[in-house]
């Protein structure tokens, strides 16, 4: 009998040890993206995180640093709202603006050097990662011609969050 108690509860601990992950799966199998939620403070300091991580990035290849820039981040404000409304990542505006056309919307007078987009679940850093492991991205990020910067997002409810990011001279 003891044996047999032994014996149950090995294979106890040992069924233990299989039980599902936590968190979330998909219907894939896979573990559904963890939802990073933006709360208020996280607001305030994301996009000092996101100017330091870029004037990194851009002081390790002699590029001057970035300035954040009002006009900017409200034009990249605008197109993330647009970009959940229309549900699709891109750089034209539901009106068929371009980022130009939102740069003078805003009153900003200077040269467009690019503008950088994401439809994603991650962090601001995390985000930043993606779009330097991307050539195109990482050189609107690294352009010498840049000294200023917008960045703005938007969150659904679902916790998608559609980033922003606006470079100029």
């Amino acid at each position: 009998m003891l044996r047999r108690d032994v014996l149950v509860g090995l294979a106890m601990i040992g069924l233990a040890g299989c039980s599902a992950p936590r968190g979330r799966i998909g219907p894939d199998g896979l573990p559904l993206p963890q939802i990073y939620r933006i709360t208020a403070t996280e607001a305030a300091d994301i996009p000092f995180r996101m100017l330091d991580g870029v004037n990194t990035l851009r002081q390790a290849t002699g590029a001057r640093p970035l300035q954040l820039d009002p006009q900017l981040t409200a034009a990249a404000a605008t197109h993330s709202r647009d970009m959940a409304v229309q549900n699709r990542p891109w750089h034209f505006g539901s009106d068929g603006s371009s980022p130009i056309d939102r740069l003078r919307r805003v009153g900003y007078t200077g040269p467009l050097v690019g503008e950088v987009i994401s439809e994603t679940f991650e962090t601001e850093i995390e985000t930043l990662s993606a779009w330097m492991r991307e050539p195109t991205t990482r050189a609107v990020i690294l352009d010498p011609a840049a000294s200023r910067m917008g960045l703005a997002w938007f969150q659904e409810q679902t916790g998608k969050i559609w980033w922003s990011m606006v470079l100029a001279g």
